[in-house]
């Protein structure tokens, strides 16, 4: 196996309402290799998002390939890309999207007893650990509506986190929140990568943050420009 992670080749994404279809994105290629930590940036609008979902097996492409660690990712079944995305990959989004019936605990504790092997007790404990980490032992009990924007989104990370993924991926995981939380929560990204050894596929438009990947692409129109 090489230490290619995550592999798109020549990847389109094209959304027709009958009579008119939209290219969202354009023959775009991209690797991102065990432990690198790349940031694509670009406009609203210019396809980050969807070339996410995209990656992520939450969507499929209109044309070209997605390979999660050297196996062909985007022609399989929803329930067996289900099954990889629960085994290998974290996401972020920029709204958390937890649920709200359900403490912070339950919330991180989730994916990891949808697994199969794992127990309640196991998960209850890397839950734990990772509330922790994120520094929200005091709120493990709170629910989402009790928690502020901020620790919404610690939250959301310590789920992402908890079964420990190769790759995470991540969706403007700061922009809805105000700069000091953002930095925060993007050098909370970075320890957390570097603990877990993980590599980290972020999107963003804000281009002081998406420095501190190992690479930097800029996305416009759905295809790679040249910053």
């Amino acid at each position: 196996m090489s230490n290619i992670v995550l592999e798109a080749k020549n990847i389109s994404k094209s959304f027709t309402d009958g009579k008119t279809t939209v290219e969202v994105i354009k023959d775009l290629s991209l690797q991102v290799k065990a432990g690198e930590f790349v940031s694509i940036v670009g406009s609203s609008g210019s396809g980050k998002s969807t070339l996410l979902h995209v990656l992520g097996g939450l969507d499929c492409p209109t044309q070209g390939q997605v390979f999660l660690n050297d196996k062909r990712f985007d022609t399989l079944g929803e329930a067996e890309r289900g099954y990889l995305r629960n085994q290998h990959l974290g996401f972020v989004y920029q709204f958390h999207h937890l649920l709200p019936e359900f403490t912070a605990l339950e919330n991180v504790a989730m994916p990891l007893m949808l697994r199969a092997g794992t127990t309640y007790k196991q998960s209850k404990e890397q839950a734990e650990y990772l509330l922790n980490r994120v520094g929200l032992s005091h709120r493990m009990t709170h629910k989402p509506g009790e928690l502020s924007g901020g620790e919404r989104q610690r939250v959301a990370l310590a789920r992402a986190l908890v079964a420990k993924p190769e790759l995470m991926l991540a969706d403007e995981p700061t922009g809805n929140l105000d700069r000091k939380t953002a930095v925060k929560i993007f050098e909370l990204l970075s320890e957390l990568r570097s603990e877990f050894n993980m590599a980290m596929l972020i999107v963003t438009h804000d281009e002081q943050l998406a420095q501190a990947g190992d690479s930097i692409l800029h996305m416009q129109d759905g295809v790679w420009i040249d910053a």
